[in-house]
């Protein structure tokens, strides 16, 4: 692992030191602001008091024996801490029970001189997430999901979302070794109960720490991080006129601009239903343990079709025509 280290800030100071400076990251969610990583790969407001910033020994940039790419490597990231934004790649994961959620953040406005100063395997990272819609035999880049034209951290890009099986980790890992994802960050940031299952993996496997965020937290910040951006200008949310009038039911678009009180209901392996009373302020109040995992669980007894990449036609989660699983794939 290279000297750039990460610490976490555990006192939810939203502080980065740089060289033994204290520079403050300030939230400004509502422009594309910075403070603290979140699953979603954004850097816009702290989910649970826990902030990750890399602390930078910039007496090494000019260290005897470097080489010019580890020189290169921590002036990118000296220069992102002065910008108040971390060094590229963005990444984030959701690390269910069932599948993987991955959304990567592509700058569109990189300056020639970036361009230029860019090390060859982030050049190759987004090249191969960015022109690929399949990965290996499971992995899908959800194109329609895709949100263009977003503001994060100052930066202009696009939001890819990109899922795989969970069964499918030990791979992914092992991908991220193959391109040397350590020598371009020390930390990706992952909710879901596999962050804790895998986190000796990416450790052994990839050189890689997780800095592990809590689900529910990312759970509610973005959502309301994605209705407040709109769907390529389109409304997310929405509600039925008349839901009992099932012939004059209407489905109309709705803002969580001011949504609290509210009952979340999360819907992936397992069903969580939280009562919410503010972003910060919430509680689980029941849930169970039967959800999309315990369905896909028996769709090999029912259907002879053991991954959700087997499942043909438009919908990945109709399993077959006698049975229809709905299945949370992004939340």
């Amino acid at each position: 692992m290279d000297k750039a280290k990460s610490i976490i800030d555990k006192n939810g100071s939203g502080s980065c030191y740089a060289n033994g400076l204290q520079r403050g990251f300030h939230s400004q969610a509502s422009n594309g602001g910075c403070n603290a990583y979140n699953s979603s790969g954004n850097c816009s407001g702290g989910t649970s008091n826990v902030e990750h910033c890399h602390y930078l020994h910039t007496d090494d940039v000019e260290a005897n024996g470097s080489s010019p790419a580890k020189r290169c490597r921590l002036r990118r990231r000296v220069e992102s801490v002065k910008r108040n934004r971390p060094p590229f790649p963005w990444f984030g994961m959701d690390i269910g029970g069932t599948l993987v959620k991955l959304v990567y953040f592509e700058p569109k406005d990189i300056t020639a001189e970036e361009e230029q100063e860019e090390v060859e395997n982030l050049k190759s990272i987004r090249r191969y997430l960015t022109s690929n819609t399949a990965y290996g035999k499971t992995g899908v880049r959800d194109v329609h999901l895709e949100l263009k034209n977003l503001t994060m951290c100052g930066r202009t890009g696009n939001l890819h979302f990109i899922r795989f099986p969970t069964q499918a980790m030990h791979r992914f890992i092992q991908m991220g070794s193959d391109k040397n994802f350590s020598s371009l960050h020390t930390t990706l940031c992952a909710t879901g109960g596999g962050a804790y299952k895998f986190e000796n993996d990416f450790r052994t496997m990839a050189d890689l720490e997780l800095l592990k965020l809590d689900e529910l937290d990312c759970l509610i910040h973005g959502l309301l991080y994605v209705d407040s951006v709109s769907f390529n200008g389109h409304p997310q949310c929405y509600y039925l006129e008349n839901p009992s009038d099932t012939q004059n039911s209407v489905k109309t678009p709705c803002s969580l601009a001011d949504p609290f009180p509210m009952l979340l209901v999360n819907i992936g392996s397992g069903v969580s239903i939280l009562a919410v009373y503010s972003k910060d302020d919430y509680k689980r109040v029941t849930g169970t343990s039967l959800g999309g995992g315990t369905f896909l669980g028996l769709i090999p007894s029912l259907c002879s079709s053991v991954l959700v990449g087997d499942v043909p036609g438009p919908d990945p989660f109709s399993v077959c025509p006698s049975v229809l699983v709905g299945v949370r794939s992004w939340a």
